[in-house]
């Protein structure tokens, strides 16, 4: 009889979670940890990095911190070769993080620059894009059977429902919606490629989270809160640690046929 429990184990696993300390790379990073994984967490908040490591050891999980830059794409392939060493190659790797510039907020068509474009899509598509490559190749040398998990978006699958706006300063985000296609489509790629080496590649793509808004740290707008539940079938926005479950999921052999996919957390935004 089949352990279905022990299939979402990753106990022997090692998982690098890029943007560990995000609102959605902090639930994923312990949901790993609690499931039996060294987690090393890459991020570059090294102060919170530090004290996150040693509250998970605290609690008796494997759980490292170690400082990246994921946007520094001149020094990636060097920085993340010097990770190996120390940490091995990963049987997971999942992108969680968020880069972008100061600007990010004039994305609309509007207002948005050349300049801003270019930059965003380098540091953010590019450097997902790039990093997963790195870990593939990496799984490769180690014939490593990996899973590799990158973070996508409803609105790198549809359009922006501009009604949701209605009545705030917020507006629509050309860059967003390029990078998030983007990063959906190479998923599809690299599992075409790398399935050969038994490495899976899936996307998980949130729709809207509690605690989240643009990219900002700000409280949500109720006014924005109202207008986005009445668009979604479950009538609420989601919650981290719920994506951190269809991240569990993916990792785990528990999806050991699954590659390609774009898995949807959206409450069922996408479905009408």
């Amino acid at each position: 009889m089949i352990d279905y429990l022990q299939k979402v184990r990753l106990k022997n696993k090692t998982a690098f979670v890029i943007g560990g300390l995000g609102l959605i790379g902090r639930e994923v990073s312990i949901a790993f940890a609690m499931a039996g994984a060294k987690t090393i967490i890459l991020d570059s908040s090294d102060e919170v990095g530090k004290l996150f490591e040693k509250e998970m050891c605290d609690k008796g999980y494997n759980v490292k911190f170690t400082s990246f830059d994921c946007a520094n794409l001149q020094d990636a392939d060097n920085n993340f070769s010097l990770i190996i060493p120390e940490f091995g190659s990963p049987d997971i790797f999942i992108n969680c993080s968020y880069p972008r510039t100061e600007n990010w907020a004039k994305s609309s068509f509007k207002d948005i620059t050349l300049q801003s474009f270019q930059k965003n899509v380098d540091i953010h598509m590019n450097s997902y894009a790039w990093l997963a490559r790195l870990a593939a190749e990496k799984m490769v040398k180690y014939k490593k059977n990996g899973s590799i998990i990158q973070l996508g978006s409803i609105y790198g699958v549809v359009g922006q429902d501009l009604s949701v706006y209605e009545g705030l300063e917020m507006q629509e985000n050309m860059t967003y919606a390029a990078i998030k296609g983007g990063i959906t489509n190479l998923t599809r790629q690299m599992a075409s490629y790398y399935g050969r080496f038994s490495i899976r590649v899936n996307t998980i793509s949130p729709g809207g989270l509690q605690g989240h808004m643009a990219g900002k740290s700000d409280p949500q707008n109720p006014i924005f809160v109202k207008q986005y539940n009445k668009k979604v079938p479950m009538q609420r926005m989601g919650r981290a640690d719920e994506v951190a479950s269809a991240a569990l999921f993916l990792a785990s052999e528990a999806s050991s046929y699954i590659t390609g996919a774009n898995i949807m957390v959206d409450g069922g935004w996408t479905i009408i």
